[in-house]
């Protein structure tokens, strides 16, 4: 049986409690029925036990697995302020087993609040898990990490990534390094380009006050696609422990370059203005209620990379990600070079093959040269697809598994909060010098015309 954890949430009356921390740790307890938890909860608000019961209660009936809320029937709630040393120390008394504290509050009240830690003894064994963004540039990045290397180990440091608790990111892992067939050619000499892209369909949706601050590089390129990226073209570690998994994910940071060293000729951005996405109209991103128009945050980004290893050098990595586009998608695609000879007598044009991972729902194609139905001389493109597992948990029961556990696999190293700061750096540099123009799409189009296609 799982050693007895408390898990208490700072920030525990916002948004991202109820709707994705709590329904994801009612799915954790449904399925390993096992695990001993003591939630707590504590915020600014007015709150009594009873309220954050309800709260609790609500959240885990609406992701489905309200049975699980006997287990952590008995939670309670404190109001505290969380950056006020006082207020911590009567929190971090309260605990059974090892604790687990989720700072789920904004990143200059987590910052804030981890800086009054400093004066006080933390409990041994205690995990703090931090949302994103972990600092606006590397050199806050570098200072919050400071902070928290001395507050606890860094294996007890967990930066959440939820794109690292994805199914499919992990299926990466299955596909790339037990299949002879693709470990082999998973090399510059026979891979000609990967793209990793994220499209969400939705606007703004009230997130004014965050996103208006960071736009799509720094929310998306910066945090999620990066460490993807990172898992495409690691080196096989010796194993999948975190130590292993984690170096190997950092090398990659360490050797990405922006294409050419180039970052004005090597990004994009743009922003949207009024326009439909299905059947909903969606305003300018300039007319949004909070957005300040002179900022020009970019509501869809483009950053092209390289990683400078003899495995990839000269292989561009393509990161895409934005708002108010045609549909939702996620994928990383992976484009073959051609093959160097076809035997003449094969007709038809041979373009090289496309391996492509669906970001949700979960699912892989293979898209192949083969002879035609009609005439066997003649090339055809044919497609192979399988599905993919899509794991017991939703991304953020991973990472709440982890959390529990003190595994880091799937959180961000310090190193490479660091590292994913340093290569966006000089394009946010070009870009507020405006070396890059700000170009415009509508919403609901695939983005400003001249824009390279995505395969």
């Amino acid at each position: 049986m799982s050693a007895e954890t408390t898990l208490l949430i700072l920030g525990a009356t916002g948004d991202l409690t109820s709707r994705l921390l709590l329904p994801a740790l009612a799915q954790l307890l449904t399925l390993e029925p096992h695990r001993r938890v003591r939630l707590r909860g504590a915020g600014r608000e007015d709150w009594d036990d009873a309220r954050w019961r309800e709260t609790v209660r609500r959240s885990f009936e609406a992701g489905g697995n309200g049975t699980a809320f006997e287990a952590v029937a008995d939670t309670t709630y404190e109001r505290a302020d969380i950056t006020d040393p006082a207020d911590l120390r009567r929190l971090l008394a309260d605990h059974d087993g090892r604790l687990a504290l989720y700072f789920a509050v904004p990143p200059a009240v987590a910052k804030a609040a981890c800086e009054a830690l400093v004066t006080l003894e933390i409990p041994a064994g205690t995990v703090l898990a931090l949302e994103k963004p972990f600092g606006i540039d590397q050199a806050t990045a570098r200072e919050l990490n400071a902070t928290v290397a001395r507050l606890v180990p860094e294996e007890q440091v967990f930066r959440i990534d939820h794109f690292l608790g994805r199914s499919t990111t992990l299926n990466l892992l299955g596909v790339r390094f037990a299949n002879r067939v693709f470990a082999p050619v998973w090399r510059a000499q026979d891979i000609e380009s990967v793209v990793i892209r994220y499209d969400e369909s939705l606007g703004l949706e009230g997130r004014a006050g965050y996103y208006d601050k960071a736009g799509a590089l720094a929310d998306m390129i910066q945090s999620h696609l990066l460490q993807v990226m990172a898992i495409v073209a690691m080196e096989p570690p010796a194993t999948l422990h975190e130590r292993d998994f984690r170096d190997a994910t950092s090398a990659v940071l360490r050797a990405t370059r922006v294409w050419g060293d180039d970052p004005a000729r090597a990004s994009r951005r743009a922003r949207y203005t009024a326009g439909t996405v299905g059947e909903r109209a969606l305003p300018a991103y300039a007319d949004e209620e909070g957005v300040d128009p002179t900022r020009d945050t970019e509501t869809l980004a483009e950053l092209v990379c390289e990683v400078v290893t003899d495995r990839w050098a000269g292989v561009p990595f393509r990161l895409r990600s934005g708002k108010a586009l045609p549909e939702k998608k996620g994928e990383v695609v992976v484009t073959f070079r051609r093959v160097n000879h076809v035997p003449d007598g094969l007709t038809g044009p041979a373009p090289g093959s496309v391996l492509r991972f669906s970001l949700g729902p979960d699912h892989m194609d293979l898209e192949l040269n083969v002879n035609g139905g009609d005439d066997p001389f003649e090339l055809e493109r044919a497609t192979i697809g399988a599905d993919l597992g899509e794991g017991a948990l939703k991304a953020y029961g991973e990472v709440l598994s982890g959390i529990l556990d003190a595994d880091a696999i799937l959180s961000v190293r310090g190193d490479a909060a660091e590292e994913s700061w340093r290569i966006v750096d000089p394009v946010l540099a070009a870009w507020r010098a405006g070396e890059v123009p700000l170009e415009e799409y509508a919403a609901g189009s695939l983005g400003p015309d001249g824009w390279p296609a995505l395969p």
